[in-house]
């Protein structure tokens, strides 16, 4: 769902309990007197690459801003999942979209995710996160059919303000983060951003402490009525003891078969992100038809890891789990570039809406990898005994890298009309043509042991139709395509290669609507998602060279229907309520043989039912506000197929106002409810979710 939205209506009482550096409030106090107008809402998305409303686009769109992360105290992405439907988590930053897998990221509009292989994104330099629900090959390029996430990074504004957080809570939670916003000169010409955020906890695994260090600045230049060029640069420094984090081990039945504070690693392994994000995007309208913006992206990440590896039990025991210590090294970098016009021309009596861009993305991945398999003592899963040893170290080091070399280039255009036929009929066509060159070397000790690599091109089409019955109605269908290069590695000629993409339709139809004057926001959307191509062995022909042959004989559809509700009940209660049914099947296959993530039919980590709400009641004579949540999720199975219970857990928070501060006490899983957040692997177990946990947050803002 788009929260698309009226004005709010503000009244000068008391200060806005829950107010954030963006909200744009000043000096006054206010009181808003409709929270989902005001608070939790926009009327606008970039998630099409050109600021639209949601209203005018032909497939499902959501947006969550920074007043929802403040008033949920959401730190990274995982904490929101809860809020979109058709999304739930799979695995550390992968999540689960109407039924697919799915790790992409984008970042102002552009590839470069600087949270690369085990790391989740974090929220604090972020203002919003736009969700495009189903193929959005259009304007994105090669990516996943379930959607993609656009983060919208915090950008200088002319309205000066100082924005300062304290944190305290369970385990050993304590932080401190600072945000500041204004300008550099008199007119307004230049402004700025800084921010700067630390946070160290010890989660409730054992071995674990987690410390993160964000430092995030950025300038804009005025430089011609209307048009802006903002320049910004973020580091990102996290470092997690006792990681890299797997599961738990459970039974088939997916219960527990210890403590959910177990952890296969010692407490010397760790994972270390240092990464480092660059970008400049210029924006500038040319009359009063014409908008143009460019943009630049440069990171630089690299992820170390020193950590023990569940492998099952020891042969003929059901408590000794045997591990292997693994060394790896991931540095990964990558530079996009991309510009995007709009242009509205009146033709015929109709009004056509025209967009172009173009976008250019290379990145190069490196993983140094050494795996100790032999002589690695076996860890007792219901009574573990941890050491500070550095012998498995030791003897890592003295094994050779793999070092496996990973490039990517994409580089793509596209062009689409938007029609307005009448006021009330809108049609949409879109094209989109995609070059990718893909490669794999791999080494062992310097020596190269296999090599490949893969280019092509790829033409992915979009069309739709919007009517709207009334003032704040729009029915909406539309058709959609994306796809995903092979994988380098399977494009090898032994194997029956270079393969055709994997590519995605989708057939889709819904309603959004801002109602009552805007009180109530209701969007609902169907889907049917067909993905095909997807490489599976052949068993009616024969190995080449001791070479199983792969053919495009894989074939999955999903199915789904998806509701999200904002509302509010009275001018200071609003609801918010997410639903979210979804049906994937396999539909070709070969028989004998599971598509990836998949388990017989069904797929890991999707479950049929997904619910979320949240509700906040403004107390305004008090200047308090209390808050309650909660989501439920169906059972699911994991990658081997054991099953992950269902679960449903609640939290809730007041919000007091005392002052120039603002004093937030909330508590998450407030029942205490033991749970499977995600199912992996037999070996690794299903990650659990947190237990019961209680966060403090006093904020001063001036």
């Amino acid at each position: 769902m788009a929260m698309t939205c009226a004005p709010a209506m503000a009244e000068t009482k008391n200060p806005v309990a829950g107010a954030t550096l963006d909200d744009g409030v000043s000096g006054d106090e206010v009181v808003v007197t409709g929270r989902a107008q005001h608070l939790y809402r926009v009327d606008t998305t970039t998630v099409g690459k050109s600021a639209q409303d949601p209203m005018d686009i032909p497939q499902a769109v959501q947006v969550i801003n920074a007043d929802l992360f403040t008033d949920q105290g959401a730190r990274d992405a995982t904490d929101i999942y809860r809020n979109i439907s058709g999304i739930s988590a799979f695995s550390y930053a992968g999540i689960t979209f109407r039924g697919f897998r799915q790790d992409q990221s984008f970042y102002d509009g552009q590839r470069g995710n600087p949270f690369i292989g085990f790391s989740v994104p974090q929220l604090f330099t972020i203002s919003r996160v736009e969700v495009l629900k189903g193929p959005a090959g259009l304007f994105f390029g090669p990516g996943s059919p379930g959607g993609i996430i656009n983060y919208v990074s915090k950008t200088p504004d002319e309205v000066g303000a100082l924005r300062m957080v304290a944190t305290l809570g369970s385990y050993d939670r304590a932080g401190v983060s600072a945000e500041a916003i204004g300008r550099i000169d008199r007119d307004g010409v230049l402004t700025y951003r800084l921010g700067g955020f630390y946070e160290a906890l010890s989660p409730f695994r054992y071995n674990t402490r987690n410390t993160s260090v964000i430092g995030d600045g950025g300038v804009s230049v005025r430089t011609n009525e209307g048009g802006k060029l903002t320049v910004q640069a973020t580091v990102y420094d996290n470092f997690l003891r006792g990681n890299r984090l797997r599961g738990v081990p459970v039974d088939d039945a997916g219960n527990f078969l210890t403590s959910i504070r177990w952890n296969a690693n010692e407490p010397t392994d760790f994972l270390h992100l240092s990464s480092q994000a660059y970008q400049a995007r210029y924006a500038t309208g040319i009359g009063d038809a014409v908008t143009f913006d460019a943009g630049a992206r440069y990171f630089k990440a690299t992820e170390t890891q020193q950590y023990h590896e569940a492998r099952g039990f020891v042969a003929g025991s059901t408590d000794l789990v045997a591990r292997e210590f693994r060394d790896q090294i991931r540095a990964v970098d990558g530079l996009s570039f991309m510009a995007n016009a709009t242009a509205k021309v009146r033709i015929a009596g109709m009004t056509h809406t025209f967009q172009a861009g173009a976008d250019w993305y290379d990145e190069t991945s490196i993983l140094d990898s050494r795996i100790l398999r032999a002589g690695v003592t076996p860890l007792s899963l219901r009574n573990p005994v941890y050491t500070r040893t550095g012998r498995d170290v030791a003897r890592t080091a003295a094994l050779p890298f793999t070092t496996t070399d990973t490039g990517t280039r994409r580089t793509g255009g596209y062009l689409q009309d938007q029609v307005a036929i009448t006021d009330a009929l809108l049609l949409v066509g879109g094209v989109r043509y995609d070059r990718f060159d893909d490669g794999v070397t791999t080494q062992l000790g310097g020596r190269t042991t296999a090599a490949s690599d893969y280019r092509d091109g790829r033409f992915t089409y979009r069309a739709g139709a919007i009517v709207k019955p009334r003032a704040g109605v729009s029915l909406y269908t539309s058709w959609s395509q994306s796809f995903e290069p092979q994988s380098a590695a399977n494009q090898n000629i032994a194997a029956g290669g270079p393969f055709a993409p994997v590519t995605g339709g989708q057939v889709e139809g819904g309603v959004k609507s801002v109602l009552l004057g805007g009180r109530l926001q209701a969007n609902a959307a169907v889907y049917r998602i067909v993905r095909r191509n997807i490489l599976q062995i052949d068993p009616s022909l024969p190995p080449v060279d001791g070479q199983d042959q792969l053919r495009p004989i894989g074939e999955v559809t999903s199915r789904g229907f998806e509701l999200d509700v904002a509302t509010d009940l009275t001018p200071d209660w609003v609801l918010l309520f997410n639903y979210g049914y979804n049906d994937t099947k396999i539909t070709g296959t070969v028989a004998g043989q599971a598509i990836t993530n998949a388990v017989g039919d069904r797929f890991a980590n999707a479950p049929r039912h997904q619910f979320g709400f949240w509700t906040r009641y403004q107390i305004a004579p008090l200047g308090a506000a209390i808050g309650f949540g909660g989501e439920h999720l169906s059972s699911r199975v994991s990658t081997a197929g054991q099953a992950v219970q269902p679960y449903t857990i609640f939290d809730a928070s007041i919000t007091k106002k005392l002052g120039v501060a603002e004093l937030m006490l909330r508590v998450d899983n407030l029942f205490d409810e033991t749970y499977a957040a995600s199912g992996f692997s037999r070996q690794s177990g299903s990650f659990p979710g947190e237990p019961r946990t209680v966060l403090a947050e006093l904020r001063l803002r001036f």
